[in-house]
């Protein structure tokens, strides 16, 4: 949600456009990539506090330093807020969670080199700065009112406008970080099935990937609890979209659907306008209070797209959302994990029958539960551990069957190897660190910023 914005472009005069803008996101197999985002706290070694911008250990040093990688600058009220190299960029989510959004890939291993450089990078300037980096998906410390916000308008219009809507946006804002895959699809067709599969699934992601068990110092009750706050943000804009299930599902239904989302902003000469709360369909008509008059362009509607946050988003790509941070070996698994599933037909056609005759119902009560219970979440007589296994084993023979070796003649299914060992001891990473919590680590969490940093 932090990309930066788009220039207004086209004007829109008529619906069809919207509808056009996705169906020219369909592309050959062969022209298919990956691109993998992941976040991270950036928190001061010295007091584990998390960075403010300024200053010279802030998140703008940190930045700055970065440009000796060969990194260009996007400033914004001549603040750094962004840097960007040839198709990726890093970008600062409100609480100066710090994002690489990596380059569209041909193979997982290129995914994986990507975060390998990057994270050497990081350590390099890092280290110089007494600055570390952890991977979870809430920080496990500090209030709210102890993270500083990023000099980002569109992050001011957003603070005022989402205690209007649920309790926990702002913890959203200011206190998650994920890691997701950007996916590509065929046609109208391929996009439905990969979409359907991946939000009744997406729990099974939670469960896997569950790494945010403490808020405050303290567990939270959930394990999780990244996901958990997603419920109660805003009902406007999350949640695991019911209507892409019915007959009738496609690029139009989606558009209808982003019609719906209430407005954050419009971007025009470098600032950002307050439309929160404001209809898009009014724009199209020309009668958005915020700016009287005028229709929207194409850039108007890319920026919208970007501030809906279902389960899994649909751009001219997919998004896979449903995962908490973590250690580098779980950023490459989690592109892996929908690689292997969406990007082979057999893998696909599996997981659509897996999910065919699942009830709406069913779907919601995995979406409430996965975040307190992972992969004990019963379901159907069985835990949600079972299903992740049979999704593993799912993904795993569709990486195999894409058979993109490396130089040493591996192929990608290597990278599921940390979810087949969460899946077959039953154990999250959060459960880990909550036996490290009630045991070695004496009810504190601050061990967790020195074990489990990159």
């Amino acid at each position: 949600m932090s990309a930066p914005p788009k220039s207004s472009g086209e004007p829109i005069t008529d619906r069809r456009q919207l509808v056009a803008y996705l169906e020219a996101g369909c592309k050959p197999r062969e022209a298919w990539r990956i691109g993998t985002e992941h976040e991270k706290f950036a928190f001061r070694l010295a007091d584990l506090r998390p960075l403010p911008h300024e200053g010279p250990d802030g998140i703008g040093a940190l930045l700055r330093g970065l440009m000796r990688f060969g990194w260009q600058p996007v400033e914004e009220n001549g603040n750094v807020i962004a840097l960007t190299q040839g198709s990726g960029n890093i970008t600062l989510e409100p609480g100066g969670q710090f994002e690489l959004s990596g380059a569209a890939v041909a193979t997982l291993h290129e995914t994986c080199n990507e975060v390998n450089t990057h994270l050497a990078q990081i350590r390099e300037v890092g280290g110089e700065l007494g600055v570390g980096m952890l991977g979870m998906g809430f920080n496990p410390k500090w209030a709210r009112d102890q993270v500083s916000w990023m000099p980002k308008g569109r992050y001011k219009i957003m603070r005022d406008y989402m205690p209007k809507k649920g309790k926990l946006g702002l913890d959203m804002m200011l206190r998650t970080c994920t890691v997701q895959v950007n996916l590509d699809f065929a046609s109208e067709a391929d996009m439905v099935r990969m979409l359907r599969v991946g939000l009744a699934l997406q729990p099974v992601a939670t469960a896997l990937f569950a790494d945010s068990p403490f808020l405050e110092g303290r567990p939270s009750g959930y394990l999780s609890y990244r996901s958990h706050i997603w419920t109660d943000t805003d009902p406007d804009r999350c949640g695991i979209l019911p209507f892409a299930f019915e007959s009738g599902m496609g690029f139009e239904r989606y558009v209808d659907y982003m019609l719906g989302v209430p407005m954050y902003f419009v971007y025009r000469d470098g600032r950002y306008i307050d439309a929160s709360g404001q209809s898009f369909r009014d724009f199209l008509a020309g009668r958005l209070p915020a700016l009287p008059g005028e229709i929207p362009g194409i850039g108007d509607w890319m920026d919208h797209l970007t501030t809906a946050f279902p389960e899994v988003r649909l751009k001219r790509f997919l998004e896979m959302r449903g995962a908490d941070s973590g250690p580098w070996q779980r950023i490459c698994a989690l592109p892996a994990l929908w690689v292997g599933l969406l990007y082979d037909d057999r893998s696909l056609a599996g997981a659509a029958d897996m999910i065919a005759d699942w009830t709406p119902e069913e779907r919601a009560d995995l979406r409430r539960d996965a975040p307190r219970l992972a992969l004990n979440t019963p379901f159907r007589g069985r835990l949600l551990r079972d299903l992740a296994r049979e999704v593993l084993a799912l993904a795993d023979a569709g990486l195999k069957r894409r058979a993109r070796l490396d130089d040493k003649g591996r192929d990608e299914s290597r990278f599921l190897e940390t979810l087949w060992t969460i899946a077959d001891s039953g154990r999250t990473p959060a459960e880990d660190k909550l036996a490290l919590y009630h045991g070695r680590w004496q009810g504190s969490v601050d061990p967790v910023f020195a074990e489990f940093a990159y």
